[in-house]
Order: structure tokens, then C-alpha cells, then sequence
């Protein structure tokens, strides 16, 4: 038992013939488990851990850029909302101007009619004054000729007087 177990102690003793056989196969074990699949399985771990952090990190840069367009179009829509209310406002003042400058125009306008038909009434009136003082000259002309013509008494004169008054008044 010597011979072929240098390493037995005996028996039911240790076996270090063994156990560094065992210790030796696990050792080659273990260096081939590193070489061969601890290696590829940790450079897929790696990549697969580098793909995950990339698409973190895209999907942070797009998150931002999605706020910041939002931001952009949230201040936007506040810029057209004040630009309309300033469209709406300059609307209303034009409106209002123009407003009072059609009133402007219209009373200016119907102070000017009125003044014209002052006028023209003015120029009726003198017309019309002018036109009985010529009818009054030529009555008082044939009344005088007809008192000359003949001799009249007081009742003939009345009676002459209401038939040319009569006449004028027939004529109008």
C-alpha cells in the first residue's frame, strides 16, 4: 500500500492523492470555465449592459427634447394668443375711430345741409318778397290808373281794391 498510494495515510484517512487530483481538475476547470465561457458570458453582459445604457440615455435625450419642444410650442400658442388679443384690440380702437369719424362727418354734413337749406330758404324768402313787391307796385300801379281813370267813390274804391286782391289771390 505504500507503492502505489504514496500520499495515503491509510484507510480511513485522507486521501491526498485524491484530493489534489480533484483540487488540480477544478483548478483546470476553472481556468477553462474563465477562458471560455465566464469571457463570452461577461462581453455579452457588457454589451447588453452598454445597449441598455445607450438606450437610456436616448430615450433622456429625447424626453428633453420632447419638454423642450413642448416648452417652444406652449410659448407659441401664448405669443399667438397675445398677438390675437392685440389684432382684436387694435379691431376694436379702429372700429371705434372710425366710428366717431363717421359721426364727425355726419353732423358736420347735416350742419351743412341745414345751413344750405337756411340759406335757400333765405333766398325763397327774398325771392318771394322781391316777386310780392313787384306785384304790390304793379297792383298799386293799375289801381292808381284805374282811380285815374275814373272817379271813384269810397264804396267803388273798396269794391276795385277787393276784386284786384281777389285777382292776385286767384293767380297764386
Amino acid at each position: 500500500m505504500v507503492v502505489s498510494n504514496m500520499f495515503v495515510v491509510g484507510a480511513a484517512g485522507l486521501n491526498t492523492g485524491d484530493i489534489l487530483f480533484q483540487l488540480v481538475m477544478f483548478l483546470i476547470l476553472l481556468v477553462l470555465l474563465r477562458k471560455f465561457a465566464w469571457g463570452p458570458l461577461m462581453g455579452i453582459m457588457k454589451e447588453r449592459e452598454d445597449h441598455i445604457a445607450n438606450e437610456i440615455a436616448s430615450a433622456e435625450k429625447q424626453n428633453a427634447e420632447a419638454k423642450k419642444l413642448m416648452e417652444e410650442q406652449q410659448q407659441a400658442i401664448k405669443e399667438a394668443r397675445q398677438e390675437v388679443q392685440a389684432l382684436m384690440e387694435s379691431a376694436r380702437k379702429s372700429a371705434e375711430d372710425k366710428k366717431e369719424e363717421i359721426m364727425v362727418t355726419a353732423r358736420a354734413e347735416a350742419n351743412r345741409l341745414k345751413e344750405a337749406a337756411k340759406k335757400e330758404i333765405e333766398q325763397e324768402k327774398e325771392q318771394a318778397v322781391a316777386a310780392l313787391r313787384e306785384q304790390v307796385a304793379s297792383l298799386s300801379v293799375l289801381i292808381a290808373s284805374k282811380v285815374i281813370e275814373k272817379e271813384l267813390s269810397e264804396q267803388d274804391q273798396e269794391k276795385l281794391i277787393n276784386e284786384y286782391i281777389q285777382e292776385v289771390g286767384d293767380a297764386r
